[in-house]
């Protein structure tokens, strides 16, 4: 389950999103985001899926990697489903014991679990089509205007792309670190949910000192090449915005227009 997580992967490909800019594709993505808070109901659904589909036939990132992205949240896409159906008041359809089915609750257990998994795949496009240098650079000329009030903007946008790397890397030390105690006789996989929660227990130690000492050889790594943050630091490659990144920011407007207005007018 731990490689079906695509959080922070990048998948290097030659596609028009790939190539865009990527301080637009941040932009979009929390446009995006907003759009998704701002749906009333499944037809203000249907503009934003459409934006999407295209979006990822555009990225040609291949649809059963991104939903396999989806499986190791399953439990939480589930959880706030049954939440949703069995919390809501209202037309009862079905009676399971104590528990009630209403019609609204069906509804919005099904609204809130397709807003998650919206959420979920729409910014995992940002991580799948940024490679973590453009993703740094876009941060950091993003959070530049911050930089007059002390913002320290290059700090800032070095960590968040690390820890966003880092993510992979980890859950694959994790796999690694299980498939070795499991060789040893641990079971990770039977039991109740609270015998599996305390089997995991084990993992911590060996996970954090691996994290530290990781951290540590990249730190040293950065002052081997003399690394000063981004204090005079000069790019190969300078970022620009074009024609295609004004394209994509105009369809994206188009779609957030349209919930905008799916909102005010239903």
């Amino acid at each position: 389950m731990l490689r079906d997580i695509t959080i922070g992967q990048y998948y290097p490909i030659d596609s028009s999103v790939h190539k865009m800019d990527p301080r637009v594709k941040i932009i979009i993505t929390f446009a995006y985001i907003m759009s998704l808070f701002l749906v009333k109901n499944f037809v203000a659904y249907a503009y934003v899926i459409g934006f999407l589909v295209v979006t990822i036939g555009l990225s040609k990132v291949p649809v059963k990697f991104i939903v396999r992205g989806l499986k190791p949240l399953f439990l939480i896409i589930t959880f706030t489903f049954l939440i949703n159906m069995f919390m809501t008041k209202g037309e009862i359809l079905y009676e399971i014991g104590p528990l009630n089915i209403t019609r609204e609750g069906l509804r919005q257990a099904i609204f809130m679990a397709t807003r998650l998994i919206l959420l979920i795949i729409g910014t995992s496009m940002l991580t799948l089509t940024t490679s973590p240098i453009e993703l740094t650079d876009g941060i950091e000329k993003l959070l530049n205007p911050f930089k007059k009030i002390g913002v320290p903007a290059h700090e800032l946008a070095m960590m968040m792309t690390i820890a966003l790397r880092f993510i992979p890397t980890l859950l694959e030390e994790t796999d690694k670190i299980m498939k070795a105690q499991m060789a040893r006789g641990a079971d990770f996989e039977s039991g109740n949910l609270m015998k599996r929660a305390k089997s995991l227990v084990p993992l911590l130690v060996p996970l954090f000192i691996s994290a530290f000492r990781r951290a540590e050889e990249l730190a040293m790594a950065m002052e081997a090449r003399c690394y000063r943050g981004g204090e005079n630091r000069t790019r190969m490659k300078q970022l620009s915005i074009n024609t295609r990144d004004y394209v994509a920011s105009f369809v994206t407007v188009i779609m957030i227009g349209a919930v905008i207005l799916d909102r005010v007018m239903y």
